[in-house]
């Protein structure tokens, strides 16, 4: 059975929540989706015993520093394997061009050329374009654009234990994309903060929601279950059952709100 595991499930500004980002397991197959902003992606990873050589495949979402950062602790880990001969299959790094772009030039001024150079030799650019479909770890992708108002961001639908799960990435939903997310079994859908504090996060707002405005639109497009994840952090342990109480009250599916290192099985 396939899984997801929650690395990280806060936004780009929380501290004792990690940024979001997240493993699916296929049948003993890893892949990694966005890599958070810290060498805490390397530490979440031991913690679930996941060795940084084991993961072929990379998906970046977008060029947001709380998802991409993470990308170059990954590329020093991997660079004492290339040292020691131990990767000997691609690894592929499934991207647009601005988070292609924004790898490319960071790492001239982050990362010594000798690291890069052998990075580049056991990685795999893949460029992405609009609906355009991969097979990875045994499951079939469509990645897509999510049509952001900030900057080029990709999301990706897929069957996880033959449920279609529609990932989202970190903006509110563009009505454009309403028939492609409607009916799915399984949406992964950002909700920054509840709706009595949208005041509070009002300048965030213009590219997020709020618990309770992603509920009511996933509820009209007869989504089953539904995953909420890059919050705020203000609730502490109270986080998980105040957000899954504001979203029940607006949609009629099944509300998941994980905590960091959470395993969510789709079923």
């Amino acid at each position: 059975m396939a899984k997801i595991t929650m690395l990280g499930t806060g936004n780009g500004s929380t501290i004792k929540l990690y940024n979001t980002c997240f493993v699916i397991e296929n049948n003993n197959q890893k892949f990694l989706i966005d890599t958070g902003g810290s060498i805490e992606i390397v530490k979440r990873l031991n913690d679930i015993n996941i060795s940084v050589n084991e993961i072929k495949n990379i998906f970046i979402s977008h060029s947001h520093s709380d998802h991409i950062m993470g990308i170059f602790w990954l590329f020093k880990k991997l660079f004492s394997f290339v040292l020691r001969g131990e990767i000997i299959e691609k690894i592929n790094i499934y991207c647009n061009n601005a988070v292609h772009t924004a790898i490319r030039e960071v790492s001239k001024y982050i990362l010594p050329n000798k690291v890069m150079n052998s990075i580049y030799e056991v990685v795999n650019f893949v460029i992405l374009d609009d609906n355009v479909q991969y097979k990875i770890c045994g499951l079939d992708f469509t990645f897509f654009d999510i049509k952001a108002k900030s900057i080029s961001q990709y999301g990706f639908e897929t069957k996880i234990n033959n449920k279609r799960v529609v990932f989202l990435g970190d903006e509110t939903l563009n009505p454009e994309l309403y028939d492609k997310v409607r009916d799915a079994d399984y949406v992964m859908h950002e909700a920054f903060c509840l709706d009595s504090e949208k005041d509070e996060y009002l300048g965030l707002l213009k590219t997020h929601c709020t618990t309770k405005s992603v509920s009511e639109v996933m509820n009209k497009l007869n989504v089953k279950n539904l995953i909420l994840y890059h919050t705020e952090e203000s609730h502490g342990e109270d986080r998980k059952r105040l957000y899954t109480s504001e979203a029940l009250e607006h949609f009629d599916g099944k509300v998941i709100v994980p905590d960091d290192m959470d395993v969510i099985e789709i079923i």
